[in-house]
């Protein structure tokens, strides 16, 4: 890596040139760097707006999973079935299935020798369980924090490898010229200076648009920047195909798991937290339906129109739904006390067979909620204590929140943008379809980091262009980012905070762009979008230039929510029906039905100087393979390793 500074737009910039910068401080970003590093290709840098801010360190649940091929004991698995899961959940790509199966096991590995503890028996083997959308045992966990272990780990192997690591540098836009990646422009958020990166490669790994709702599980830290990406031409697809599910909104956490399966109390209370109800009583007149529902929800956690039927478990979040946005009431969930149709001398009775059975295996058939948590489950309890919650004394204020984007920027088999010479990888990378088994995003982001390195090495391996022929190449752009930022700085007087702006965003999208959607929420999304923009570029004023920063992310998350509102408005005109993790609303605000099924199709969406335009195509098929030996000896042996 070269370090040095330049004359743009009458200010000094950083200037930093490296054959591939990584853009970002997660588990796929790090190990992205770790196997350029290992695979000889040492010019390699890594530039972060936050190392210790980003989802893979700061999230995880009751059991955090990891997805990966069978690798214990009798049960059957194979490379081709599970890719056929992964392909069989809608809207998934059939090479990327196959990739992400076949190398399940040397990325599972990798993570293993880096130190992750995933649990073994004496013997070797890394027993699974049954994940959501899965009929194997292919899943495992190292914990609540299992995605936080990654990271560590893996940033100890860069650190070792010395990797340099440029922190605190805020990505504002890729430079792209004649449809090739060229580098990134960022803005230092230690003295908002701009900086610049020649890169022959750029691979980025900014995770989920995460800053687009206000109802989340992201933690405040992550914001994501597939917007810029957006701006850039990149394609994105599936952008509809998110996961929404039950989580604290205080401290963000996903209440899945055990903390379901308790059996805590579902309270609401007005803004003043007066009126206590256990307003799910209201809608389950049958006690053991409303109690096996909630144990559900720690299997069935994130929000299925499937499970809304014949109030399933899905009801739940629809009923915390309507009382926190329709009766702008605020909803806890309590563990210090048993739900009424329990009863406070509990009745386990009541439970169905699945519910009665667990908790009894569990040796859990006693006392209250927070005690049960406590004997089935104490990391769950000290998580919360860690944050300055007692779970024993205090109620969890809950959500429906934003939980994880299935879809994202598009990229073929070795997770290469449209845009040559990016490589999206990570959450940012929309690889998944709409029923995606628990854990495989894990999975999807090693095995992103790798295939992106393993084409890099083979085939991008070249230095960049010099420095002037790459400024003479990204001049104009870097100087347009500049000139908006100056609009920014020159204004003064009386305006808009910028924080209250983004409030307002993140507000209108989980209002009508989330779990709940019809087209009636759309011509609302777009009306109030188009009143955000207009107070962005007009009323705005930064108290200081330490805001500017705040500016671009702002600009980024409306590129982002106003394609996703596209997404959806274009889905719904296809016939689109409820799928995934949302519901579509008709026109009487009813679930939607018979809707056509456009399981085998993607939606593909991309920006052209300003204009959104949607396509749509069949997904790839899970290709057919000459796997004779021979056969795939003579075709490795000409390729250039």
């Amino acid at each position: 890596m070269e370090h040095d500074s330049v004359k743009i737009h009458g200010r000094t910039v950083e200037l930093h040139t490296c054959t591939t910068v990584v853009v970002g401080s997660g588990a796929s970003a790090f190990c992205a760097a770790n196997r350029l590093a290992e695979f000889g290709h040492d010019d390699v840098m890594m530039l972060t707006e936050g190392l210790t801010s980003g989802t893979s360190r700061n999230t995880g649940s009751d059991k955090q999973t990891y997805y990966k091929l069978t690798m214990c004991g009798k049960v059957p698995d194979s490379v081709e079935d599970m890719a056929r899961t992964l392909f069989d959940g809608g809207c998934m790509d059939g090479d990327l299935a196959l990739c992400e199966a076949a190398h399940s096991a040397r990325c599972f590995y990798y993570l293993c020798e880096a130190g992750v503890p995933f649990p073994q028996n004496s013997f070797g083997e890394f027993p699974g369980y049954q994940t959501d959308h899965d009929h194997h045992l292919r899943a495992t966990s190292a914990g609540p924090l299992t995605s936080k272990m990654m990271t560590e780990r893996l940033q100890e192997r860069a650190l070792r490898a010395g990797i340099p690591i440029l922190d605190r540098c805020q990505v504002i836009s890729l430079l792209v010229k004649d449809g090739r990646c060229l580098g990134v422009l960022a803005l230092s958020k230690k003295d908002n200076r701009y900086l610049v990166v020649n890169a022959t490669n750029v691979i980025y790994a900014t995770g989920g648009p995460a800053g687009i709702y206000a109802e989340s599980v992201y933690p405040s830290s992550q914001s994501g920047a597939t917007g810029i990406a957006l701006a850039a031409g990149a394609i994105a697809k599936n952008l509809t195909e998110w996961q929404y599910g039950i989580a604290s909104v205080g401290f963000r956490w996903n209440l899945s798991g055990t903390y379901q399966q308790v059996l805590p109390r579902y309270i609401s209370t007005d803004q003043d937290l007066n009126d206590e109800r256990e307003f799910l009583e209201d809608h389950f007149t049958d006690p053991g339906k409303l109690l096996d529902n909630t144990f559900l929800k720690g299997y069935q956690w994130p929000f299925d129109p499937r499970k809304v039927a014949d109030d399933g478990s899905s009801m739940i979040d629809l009923l915390v739904y309507r009382e926190r946005m329709e009766k702008q009431r605020r909803v806890f969930i309590d563990f210090t006390r048993n739900p009424r149709s329990l009863g406070d001398l509990p009745d386990f009775s009541k439970l169905g067979e699945e519910s009665y059975r667990y908790l009894k295996n569990s040796g859990a058939l006693f006392g209250t909620p927070v005690e049960r948590l406590a004997h089935m489950n104490p990391k769950a309890i000290e998580l919360y204590k860690s944050h300055g919650i007692d779970l024993h004394g205090q109620y969890l204020e809950i959500s429906v929140c934003a939980q994880h984007n299935n879809g994202g920027l598009a990229a073929n088999h070795f997770w290469e943008s449209n845009i040559s010479h990016l490589f999206p990888i990570g959450e940012v990378n929309g690889t998944h379809g709409v029923y995606r088994p628990g854990g495989s995003a894990l999975n999807s982001g090693q095995v992103g980091a790798l295939r992106a390195a393993q084409y890099i090495v083979r085939h991008y391996s070249e230095k960049p262009q010099d420095d002037h022929a790459f400024l003479e190449a990204v001049s104009t752009q870097i100087r347009r980012e500049m000139e908006i930022g100056d609009r920014y700085l020159e204004k003064h007087g009386e305006g808009m905070d910028i924080g209250q702006l983004r409030k307002r965003l993140g507000t209108v999208m989980s209002r009508y762009g989330a779990h709940i959607r019809s087209k009636e929420h759309v011509k609302a999304a777009r009306s109030e979008l188009a009143s955000i923009t207009s107070d962005l570029e007009e009323r705005v004023v930064l108290r200081n230039d330490h805001e500017l920063p705040a500016v671009f992310k702002m600009r980024d998350h409306l590129v982002t929510a106003r394609v996703l509102i596209e997404a959806i408005d274009d889905y719904i005109a296809n016939g689109g029906g409820s799928r995934g993790s949302y519901l579509i609303l008709d026109e009487k605000m009813n679930g939607s039905h018979e809707p056509i099924d456009l399981s085998g199709q993607i939606q593909e969406m991309v920006c052209t100087d300003g204009e959104i335009r949607t396509m749509w195509r069949a997904v790839r098929p899970i290709p057919e393979r000459n796997l004779w030996f021979e056969h795939i000896l003579k075709e490795y042996d000409s390729h250039d390793r």
